[in-house]
């Protein structure tokens, strides 16, 4: 079954590949038409349709994705949504699962460029590109944000782990991001998501792809930011996304 699975691999790869890149070439004039003759609202609504449209794109590998989300969560507040990071496609399924809540990212700054509509949401959807490099950038950039959540309610997407877990298995997580933007944007919630089995795309690099995978997104209980001490609030996000991998 496995050989099957391997060889079948090949050509479902290469028309996930043909679909998801029409799918970014599409969205790019649409995304700029959008922007351009109904402001924010008319550009945000086509970046729902790219997320989801992207994520529907991993059905041609025989992808089954599912989203679990039995909390409520707040509305007409800044949510700041923290999970662990397995691959790409993490984005686009947060993107589109939670695009009711408007969903911004912290992305770092190389993505900024070359990618079409990806690179241009980045830039002109009210996401934040830092350098990770260079904390006289990042670290005003992300101060900048939180203010920007706080004004306006949106929500933020941070992956702590900085770069995706090439096997599933969560790497260390870092404070700092969630920190400045939970002093920033005191009355948001904290919302931990843990992703499971997107690694398992990639696990054989970007080709091929894995086919057949389950693909799933379990929202957790949602955490008001300033009803604990940071450091308590941190653990405790960390814990909920981590004790729910499944390796």
């Amino acid at each position: 079954m496995n050989i099957i699975k391997k060889i079948l691999s090949y050509p479902l790869s290469i028309i996930f590949y043909f679909i998801y890149s029409l799918i970014l070439i599409v969205f790019q004039p649409i995304q700029w038409l959008s922007l351009k003759l109904g402001g924010y609202s008319a550009h945000k609504k086509s970046v729902d349709y790219l997320s989801c449209f992207l994520m529907g794109s991993l059905y041609a590998l025989g992808t089954r994705i599912k989203f679990i989300n039995n909390q409520k969560i707040p509305e007409g507040v800044p949510l700041i949504i923290v999970s662990n990071h397995q691959s790409m496609h993490d984005i686009t399924g947060i993107g589109c699962f939670m695009r009711k809540y408007h969903p911004k990212y912290v992305s770092k700054i190389e993505l900024g460029k070359g990618i079409p509509s990806i690179s241009y949401n980045l830039r002109h959807g009210g996401s934040v590109l830092i350098d990770r490099k260079n904390p006289k950038q990042s670290i005003p950039a992300i101060m900048e944000f939180g203010k920007y959540l706080e004004e306006y309610n949106r929500s933020a997407v941070i992956f702590p782990e900085g770069t995706r877990s090439r096997n599933g298995e969560p790497k260390r997580f870092s404070q700092n991001g969630l920190k400045m933007m939970v002093r920033y944007a005191p009355s948001s919630y904290v919302i931990p998501i843990t992703i499971n089995n997107s690694w398992k795309l990639l696990r054989h690099g970007n080709f091929p792809l894995g086919i057949g995978v389950k693909l799933l997104f379990e929202v957790h209980e949602p955490i008001k930011s300033d009803s604990m001490p940071f450091e308590e609030l941190f653990l405790k996000t960390e814990k909920a996304i981590k004790d729910a991998v499944v390796i």
